[in-house]
């Protein structure tokens, strides 16, 4: 889906998968956090799960629909594919194998980042625990940091 979009310089635009946590303190105007969409929009390809999407519907209040759908509608949706359904399943069954339990949505999100190379930028690395996995943790504040 990510379509790698070049920069004048030839060189790969960033390309960013957003984590629900970003949205949601976006949505509720937490200091830093409508700035940091709009900074990483600017940037980069930003994009966000279909996981992500239905998260944000389902939480929302009938008075925050409009802002809602506009927010989600910013970003491209990537939907969950076979391919990323059958990585998403892995990775569950690779990480119950070493005592660890992936929730569903954050698989499904960590699959469509590693299926379409994306980094995933978070609120809760502690969620996306796989190595393979390039991520950027937000703060309270929405400063990012790479995990390391």
């Amino acid at each position: 889906m990510p379509h790698g979009i070049f920069q004048k310089n030839g060189e790969k635009m960033p390309e960013y998968l957003l984590d629900s946590g970003i949205l949601i303190l976006h949505l509720r105007n937490q200091p830093g956090y409508p700035e940091l969409t709009a900074h990483l929009s600017d940037e980069a390809n930003t994009y966000i799960s279909a996981m992500s999407h239905l998260e944000i519907v389902r939480g929302m209040r009938d008075r925050e629909h409009t802002k809602t759908i506009n927010l989600l509608e910013s970003f491209e949706t990537i939907p969950v594919t076979g391919e990323i359904a059958d990585l998403a399943g892995e990775l569950i069954r690779s990480w119950r194998s070493r005592g660890a339990i992936l929730g569903d949505a954050d698989a499904v999100i960590a699959a469509s980042a590693l299926h379409d190379g994306l980094t995933l930028v978070t609120t809760n690395v502690r969620h996306f625990p796989m190595p393979e996995l390039s991520v950027l943790q937000a703060d309270e504040a929405g400063a990012l940091t790479r995990r390391v």
